[in-house]
């Protein structure tokens, strides 16, 4: 997300825990909101972003089941190690077309937790094309990446 093309895009990002690329996006002057499910995540991102002396991201607790559509549709949606339980992939998948725009790009970050081919499944049948690519430059960590970033079109 550092260089990722965000001008004008209205993002969400999905599962955030600690919130790092909504962060980043922030600082970035990103349109972002974030969403997870931990009850404590939102207070956290809060103090976070006020450590950072930088605006409010906007924020609410996600149930991926519960099929709520009230937060708007995104141009934008990202997420990170999403895809860790098997029985929660299509609710994923449902959850992301509820806040998708009919032209919309999706980006998960996946450490290979072996759920990719069901929910490219999933979201092959909301109207998104999928690629799967290798992550860039990771030198700088202890130990390779050994994942990959899920890129999901549409429109």
């Amino acid at each position: 997300m550092v260089d990722f093309e965000i001008g004008g895009k209205r993002i969400l990002e999905v599962g955030c825990g600690m919130a790092l690329s909504s962060l980043l996006l922030n600082r970035r002057g990103g349109d972002i909101t974030a969403t997870d499910y931990h009850p404590e995540t939102g207070a956290f991102l809060q103090i976070n972003t006020g450590l950072n002396e930088d605006r409010d991201i906007p924020y609410f607790r996600a149930d991926w089941d519960a099929g709520e559509i009230s937060h708007g549709l995104f141009d934008l949606i990202i997420g990170s190690d999403l895809l860790y339980e098997r029985s929660k992939v299509p609710s994923l998948a449902r959850f992301i077309q509820d806040h998708a725009l009919p032209r919309c790009e999706v980006l998960v970050v996946d450490p290979g937790r072996r759920q990719q081919g069901q929910f490219s499944k999933h979201m092959s049948h909301y109207g998104f094309s999928y690629r799967k690519e290798m992550p860039g430059a990771s030198s700088h960590l202890e130990k390779p990446f050994s994942g990959s970033v899920l890129r999901f079109r549409r429109g």
